[in-house]
C-alpha cells in the first residue's frame, strides 16, 4: 500500500500502488466548483491516468491554476486537430499562437484558398461529437523511432523533425480513436470534460476560444488585437521565407552550421524595422504640428531599455537629437507607493509613478524650457536630483520609456498629435510543431530568470513565485493600451530559446523540489530540450537577447 498526501485536503489516504490519480480523487473529499484536469505530483505536473507506485504529495487541479489551464488547453487543440483530420485529412492544421483570448488556427488548404464558413462549422460540429461521445485520450509510450515512424507515416513532417532533433529515447503520444498525435506534456482523462470552447472564423484562419480563466465556466472575452495580429504575421512571414516553420527546421539548420547567418538575419530583421520606426518619426517630426515625444511600454523584460538605445541611434542617423528618461526616475518615495491588501508594496501601480510631476516636466521642456529630471534610487527608495538638466531644441525627440508610458492619464495635457506611441512585445512565432505553440509569456520569464540570477536580484525560485503578480499587472496595467500603439515592435528572437537554454538550464536547476515553484522550472526545462544549444558568442553586444545573458 502507499502513502498519499493530498494538499487539497491536509489529509493522507493510503492506495493500492499503480493507482491512477483519477481512481484517487473520489477519496478525497474538498470543494470542486469546477472539473478537476490535471495535478501535481510532488510539484511535477501530471496527467490524472498517472498511475503512482510510490508514497507521494499530490495536490488536484482545475482550469483556474496555470497547469489545469495549460492541460485543457492542450487536450482542446487534440480535439480540433482530431474533428479537422476525419473531415479534412488533406489540410495542414497549424495552432499558431494565443491571441484574442484564444488561439489563432492557420490552415493550409492544397488548393490554396482560405477555409469556409461552411467548412469552420462543420469542423466545430464534429468537435461537439467528440466531445458528446466522451472518447479517452490514450497514452503511449515509445521509443523515438518508433514514434519518428508513425508519424511519418501520417505526414507529420513537423513533428517527425522535432522528434530527429530532441535528443530523447522514449516519447509519448496520445491517440484519440484512431488518429495520433504528439503532445509534449499531459492531456485531460476524455473528450467530455471539454465542455467550454467557441470555434469561429478569424482572418484567414479560426480561432479556437477557451474558457475564461477566472470563470472557468464561460468563454474568455473576446478582444480584437489587429495590429499585434499583424505583427506576428509579418514575423511568421519572414520565418517562412527562411524555411523555418517550426522548432524542428531551426535545429536542424543549426545541426548543418547555419547559425550565424540566422543571428545575422535576425538581426537585420530586427535593425530594418527600428529604422523604419524612426524614419516614420522623423517624418512626422517634419509636420505642421511636429511629434516630439516618442512613448514606448511594454512588459516586463521585453526589450524597452535595449530598444529605446537602438531607437536613439537611429533617430540620430535621421538627424534628430533625442532625449531620454525613464519613468521610473519619478517614481514615488517608497514610503508613499501604494499598497495590497497583505501591505506589500504594488510597485507596478500607476499611482507609483507621480504623473503630475513627470507630466509637468513634459510641459516644460515642450515650452523649450530648462529641466532638472530626478533619478530615483532603488537602494534608498528615493527619488534624487543629481544635477541631470534636459532641454529640447528644434531637433529634439523626447524619448520617456516605462511600463506606464502609454497611459493616457501620463501626459493627457500634451497635444496628441506631438505624441509617438510605441509598444514593444515578444511575439514568439515559431512553435515547437503545428499542434504545440509555445506559451506567449515564456520568452520574457525565461529572460528574466536569467537576468535577476546573473545580476544577483534574485533567485530562480523567486523570480518564478514572482511571476503570476507580475502577469496580474501586466493585464491590469500595459496590455490594455497594447492596441492603441502607432507602432508595435517584436522583440522575439528566432534563435533565443536556443541561446537561453545554454544559461537557464543550469539555474533553473537551482530551484529545489520540494518547493511550489519547482513545477514551472520543471516544465521550463523539459520545453527547453527540445531546442539545440547554441552558444552565444556571436550575439552582437546590441543585441536584445545579450541585455538578459550578459
Amino acid at each position: 500500500m502507499l502513502k498519499i498526501y493530498c494538499k487539497n485536503t491536509d489529509s493522507f489516504q493510503e492506495f493500492q500502488e499503480g493507482t491512477t490519480l483519477l481512481d484517487m480523487l473520489p477519496a478525497f473529499d474538498f470543494e470542486r466548483p469546477y472539473d478537476i484536469l490535471s495535478a501535481k505530483v510532488n510539484n511535477v505536473s501530471e496527467g490524472l491516468k498517472f498511475r503512482v507506485f510510490n508514497n507521494r504529495d499530490v495536490e488536484f487541479l482545475d482550469y483556474r491554476s496555470y497547469n489545469g489551464r495549460n492541460v485543457y488547453c492542450r487536450s482542446l487543440s487534440f480535439l480540433l486537430c482530431k474533428a479537422a483530420r476525419d473531415l479534412y485529412p488533406e489540410y495542414r492544421i497549424a495552432l499558431r499562437r494565443p491571441i484574442s483570448k484564444g488561439l489563432f488556427c492557420h490552415v493550409d488548404k492544397p488548393d490554396g484558398t482560405a477555409i469556409t464558413v461552411e467548412e469552420v462549422d462543420a469542423i466545430r460540429t464534429r468537435m461537439q461529437e467528440l466531445v458528446a461521445q466522451d472518447i479517452p485520450f490514450r497514452r503511449h509510450e515509445v521509443q523515438i523511432s518508433e514514434a519518428i515512424r508513425i508519424f511519418r507515416k501520417l505526414g507529420y513532417d513537423d513533428k517527425v523533425k522535432l522528434l530527429r532533433t530532441c535528443g530523447d529515447v522514449y516519447i509519448t503520444y496520445y491517440t484519440l480513436q484512431d488518429t495520433a498525435d504528439y503532445f509534449y506534456d499531459a492531456l485531460v482523462p476524455s473528450t467530455g470534460l471539454l465542455k467550454v470552447w467557441a470555434l469561429t472564423p478569424y482572418r484567414h484562419g479560426m480561432l479556437l476560444r477557451v474558457p475564461d480563466r477566472h470563470a472557468p465556466d464561460e468563454l474568455a472575452p473576446f478582444f480584437e488585437q489587429p495590429k499585434t495580429f499583424d505583427i506576428f504575421m509579418e514575423t511568421l512571414r519572414w520565418n517562412r521565407i527562411m524555411g523555418l516553420d517550426n522548432v524542428g527546421d531551426v535545429n536542424l539548420a543549426c545541426e548543418r552550421g547555419e547559425v550565424s547567418d540566422l543571428i545575422q538575419v535576425a538581426e537585420a530583421l530586427q535593425e530594418k524595422k527600428i529604422v523604419e520606426i524612426a524614419e516614420e518619426i522623423e517624418r512626422r517630426h517634419e509636420l505642421p504640428d511636429p511629434v516630439r515625444i516618442v512613448l514606448i511600454t511594454g512588459p516586463t523584460s521585453s526589450g524597452k531599455s535595449t530598444f529605446c538605445k537602438r531607437l536613439s541611434v537611429q533617430l540620430k542617423a535621421c538627424g534628430l537629437r533625442p532625449v531620454s528618461f525613464s519613468t521610473d526616475d519619478y517614481f514615488v518615495n517608497r514610503v508613499d507607493t501604494p499598497k495590497f491588501p497583505d501591505g506589500t508594496y504594488d510597485f507596478d501601480n500607476f499611482e507609483t509613478v507621480d504623473h503630475d510631476y513627470l507630466q509637468e516636466d513634459v510641459l516644460q521642456l515642450l515650452a523649450g524650457e530648462e529641466v532638472e529630471v530626478p533619478e530615483y534610487n532603488f537602494v534608498t527608495g528615493k527619488r534624487e536630483f543629481n544635477n541631470k538638466k534636459l532641454r529640447l531644441d528644434e531637433s529634439s525627440i523626447l524619448l520617456i520609456e516605462g511600463i506606464h508610458a502609454l497611459n493616457p492619464e501620463l501626459t493627457n495635457l500634451v497635444p496628441e498629435a506631438a505624441k509617438f506611441r510605441i509598444f514593444i512585445n515578444t511575439v514568439t512565432s515559431i512553435s515547437l510543431d503545428d499542434h504545440n505553440c509555445i506559451p506567449t509569456s515564456d520568452n520574457r520569464l525565461l529572460r528574466r530568470i536569467v537576468r535577476d540570477y546573473n545580476k544577483g536580484a534574485f533567485t530562480a525560485r523567486q523570480t518564478i513565485s514572482n511571476w503570476p503578480n507580475v502577469r496580474r499587472a501586466e493585464v491590469k496595467w500595459i496590455y490594455p493600451y497594447q492596441e492603441t500603439a502607432d507602432v508595435l515592435f517584436n522583440s522575439a528572437y528566432l534563435l533565443e530559446f536556443a541561446v537561453l537554454r545554454t544559461h537557464a538550464e543550469r539555474i533553473l536547476a537551482t530551484v529545489p523540489k520540494n518547493c511550489p515553484e519547482y513545477s514551472e522550472a520543471h516544465r521550463l526545462l523539459l520545453f527547453l530540450h527540445y531546442f539545440v544549444p547554441v552558444s552565444d558568442k556571436e550575439l552582437p553586444p546590441t543585441s536584445f537577447v545579450r541585455s538578459y545573458i550578459g
